[in-house]
């Protein structure tokens, strides 16, 4: 068994597509995975499964939820490991954190083709983005240069809408589980 974990892009947002995390867990399990596990209710999930590829993973839980609940629900896969090494990386080395600070991780459900030159800053530095990987943009918001920020907008034009962003505290919590 393979440890992969899953990012369900869109449910529990704002009264939005409600996916209860017990009634998620039971749904996976049902399918065939085990040790389910799910971190605050935005989607975040973690579980094993035959070793198979992250597309195909992804497919099978999108096919699964939407039959259950309805609507779609777009999910990226990645194994346990690659989020390990993601984490190893250290991609906020040397980000001086306060608390206007925000480090997100937007996980690509594809390899980008993006030619936005990295690193990338908005035009009144609110907005960063540090590096871009085959399967994930990592970015910093200081809400202390701004109250609004297009910094999803900016993301999604360049890298697509099937695209989940996480705060980076919820990817450490991840690896630690």
């Amino acid at each position: 068994m393979t440890r992969y974990v899953a990012f369900l892009r869109g449910i529990n947002v704002g009264g939005h597509h409600k996916v209860p995390m017990a009634e998620l867990r039971k749904v996976l399990e049902g399918v065939g995975f085990c040790d389910v596990k799910t971190l605050l209710a935005s989607g975040n999930v973690m579980f094993e499964a035959e070793k198979q590829s992250a597309n195909a993973l992804s497919r099978k839980i999108e096919d699964t939820l939407e039959k259950k609940f309805g609507f779609q629900i777009g999910t990226i896969v990645l194994t346990g490991s690659g989020l390990e090494k993601m984490v190893k990386s250290e991609p906020f080395k040397g980000i001086k954190v306060g608390p206007q600070t925000r480090l997100y991780s937007t996980f690509l459900s594809a390899k980008p083709k993006s030619n936005l030159k990295v690193p990338y800053a908005s035009a009144d530095r609110s907005f960063r983005i540090l590096d871009v990987t085959s399967t994930a943009v990592f970015s910093v918001l200081d809400l202390s240069k701004t109250q609004t920020t297009d910094a999803m907008q900016i993301v999604e034009k360049e890298f697509g809408k099937n695209v989940t962003t996480r705060n980076w505290n919820t990817v450490l919590k991840m690896v630690g589980h």
